[in-house]
């Protein structure tokens, strides 16, 4: 296995630390996340979430098939991409909005309603990013709603 695809699919380290590696994966996701949103706003967070998706899966491919199959919990480059495109559902940078954010991008991770389930079901590298990607993309789009129901609550 290569140190460097451990390294990014790890998140440099964030997946092997313990108790919850998606949620420190997310969390680790965040302050980079929401620099890109209040520098370039919801296009440029989602243009990196997708670049960051597509250097994911070449990470995850290069680590040896096993490791790939059972989705390991260290893996935490899908967690990143996923919680920068649930930032992309922002308007703004918002305290409130940020923590909606990550709420709504962990509660579709790991409930995997569907089509999150659906795309877990893949056991190869672009599977373990895409249900991730789709989490985002709901969350993204929970966001987007909440933003035009209470638009004077959320950005």
């Amino acid at each position: 296995m290569s140190a460097r695809a451990d390294a990014i699919a790890s998140l440099w380290g964030v997946g092997r630390l313990p108790f919850g590696p998606g949620t420190w994966g997310s969390l680790a996701a965040l302050a980079p996340g929401v620099a890109l949103l209040a520098l370039g706003g919801p296009l440029l967070v989602a243009a990196a979430a997708l670049a960051l998706a597509w250097i994911g899966v070449r990470a995850i491919a290069a680590l040896p098939a096993e490791t790939q199959g059972a989705d390991s919990g260290w893996i935490v480059i899908d967690e990143a991409a996923g919680q920068w495109l649930a930032l992309a559902g922002l308007g703004a940078v918002s305290l409130l909005g940020v923590v909606a954010a990550f709420a709504l991008f962990r509660l579709f991770d790991i409930a995997k309603p569907w089509p999150v389930s659906w795309a877990d079901r893949r056991h190869d590298a672009a599977g373990i990013m895409l249900d991730d990607l789709v989490a985002g993309t709901l969350a993204a789009a929970a966001l987007l709603a909440l933003r035009m129901l209470m638009p004077e609550v959320l950005q």
